[in-house]
C-alpha cells in the first residue's frame, strides 16, 4: 500500500524519499465465530511535502487505493483505516 501511494505522490511530482514519507501500522486480530482473524489494518502515513504540493498529496491519498493490489485483494475482509499526516518544509 505503502509504495502503490509513493506512485501516485510521484505522479503529482512529490517525493517520496524515507527521510520524508514513513508509515506506521497496526492491525486487530478478532475470534470471529472460534477463528483468529485480522478484522482491520489501520495505516498512519507521515509525509513532509514542498509548500503549495499539500492538496496533490491530499488527491493522491484520495486515489491511491483504488490501484492498489494489496489493498484491493483484502477490503472486504480486513477493514482499512488509514490517514494521512502532512508537515511542509520550511
Amino acid at each position: 500500500m505503502m509504495g502503490t501511494l509513493a506512485v501516485e505522490l510521484a505522479k503529482r511530482g512529490i517525493q517520496s524519499h524515507e527521510d520524508v514519507y514513513r508509515a506506521e501500522v497496526a492491525g486487530d486480530i478478532e475470534n470471529v465465530d472460534g477463528v483468529l482473524k485480522i478484522t482491520r489494518l489501520k495505516v498512519d502515513y507521515h509525509l513532509m511535502v514542498n509548500p503549495g504540493k499539500e492538496d496533490a498529496a491530499k488527491e493522491a491519498m484520495k486515489e491511491y487505493l483504488i490501484h492498489c493490489p494489496s489493498a484491493q485483494t483484502v477490503m472486504g475482509c480486513i477493514e482499512i483505516q488509514d490517514e494521512l499526516h502532512l508537515t511542509t518544509k520550511d
